[in-house]
């Protein structure tokens, strides 16, 4: 008999907002207690300590609006928020300061996330919402220069960006991004041309949010609908769908790809995190903890696997903490006996 599934290993709570977005930072002197952001509802972000458990600071630079991504630059002193206020910051937190030092205004009122890339030392690629509704820009950090901007053809109509993911095959070459859009299609966009190389449908609804696996080029979407949709990437660079997985309810607002490529987390409208095996989307395990939609989903990066951690965020104010699934031998374990999927 199936043992039900574990508590989270432990909660935060403090936020007195739902917990929209959420990022670990593992690079600092105690490898063991990663930092955690988050941002909330109510335009705050908060510093998490996960060795204290408690938060060491807290910014508010979003004049109260809904704060949706955040992503540390430079190491764990510097940070890039997103938020409905049509503002990008970039925070200074080094020697206990928390000041916005630059912004860029995204003259986009949606909900889609910015996406970060690499791709020198002291050097990034940033992809936004554009202009014009189906539009994305993306910048080169920290000059913020703009790159590129990748607009569809007019006959296209896919609506707007609502999920991006920078990517490169290999360190220094060529980036591409992916872009989940209104109409339920994934599009792969050459940055050198600002070309389309591949549209596929992947869903009847927008895509709420996508992940990729740039080593095995095969990636993971969601939407509003009942399906989780995997799809790969052939070397002719045509995307094409691999497999679909069926759920009971309905709503996926994140996926999130473990950094070892073995599990995939979603954050489901139904209050639950579900984990699947990466390789074939197996379903291995659902966390049932939250009292209100999972947000957001995010995986810490230890070098050490038996450290690592999976958050979530939370419509009821609360962000959850576990460790699952962190053997490095054999087949993937799990401290929990998984109970049959719905």
């Amino acid at each position: 008999m199936a043992l039900p599934p574990p508590d989270p290993q432990f909660v935060l709570r403090g936020t007195s907002a739902e917990v929209h977005t959420l990022h670990f930072y593992c690079g600092g002197q105690e490898p063991d207690y990663p930092i955690l952001f988050s941002g909330s509802s109510n335009g705050l972000i908060h510093v998490w300590n996960l060795k204290t458990r408690r938060v060491d600071t807290i910014l508010d630079g979003h004049g109260g609006k809904s704060v949706y991504w955040v992503e540390a630059i430079y190491g764990r002193d510097r940070l890039l928020s997103q938020g409905r206020n049509q503002k990008i910051c970039l925070w200074d937190l080094a020697e206990g300061r928390n000041t916005v030092t630059d912004s860029v205004f995204t003259e986009n009122v949606g909900f889609c996330k910015c996406s970060l890339l690499k791709v020198a030392q002291g050097h990034w690629l940033m992809a936004m919402p554009g202009k014009d509704l189906d539009e994305v820009q993306v910048l080169e950090l920290p000059s913020k220069t703009s790159v590129c901007t990748l607009k569809p053809e007019a006959d296209a109509k896919p609506g707007m960006p609502m999920s991006l993911k920078l990517w490169q095959p290999d360190f220094g070459s060529c980036p591409f991004l992916l872009a989940g859009y209104e109409d339920g299609s994934v599009i792969l966009w050459n940055l050198s041309g600002g070309k389309i190389l591949s549209r596929l449908a992947c869903h009847q609804e927008p895509v709420m949010s996508l992940d990729f696996d740039s080593e095995k080029t095969k990636g993971v979407s969601g939407s509003s609908e009942e399906v989780l949709t995997v799809w790969s990437l052939d070397e002719q660079q045509n995307l094409k769908v691999q497999k679909t997985h069926k759920l009971v309810n309905a709503g996926i607002a994140d996926v999130a790809i473990r950094q070892d490529k073995k599990i995939l987390a979603t954050a489901g409208w139904d209050h639950r995190i579900r984990i699947f095996g990466w390789k074939k989307l197996k379903p291995l395990a659902i966390l049932d903890y939250h009292t209100a939609t999972v947000h957001c989903v995010s995986f810490s990066d230890h070098s050490r696997p038996s450290e690592r951690l999976l958050a979530a965020g939370s419509k009821d104010h609360r962000i959850s903490i576990w460790s699952i699934y962190n053997q490095t031998s054999g087949a993937l374990h799990c401290p929990l006996e998984t109970r049959k999927p719905d």
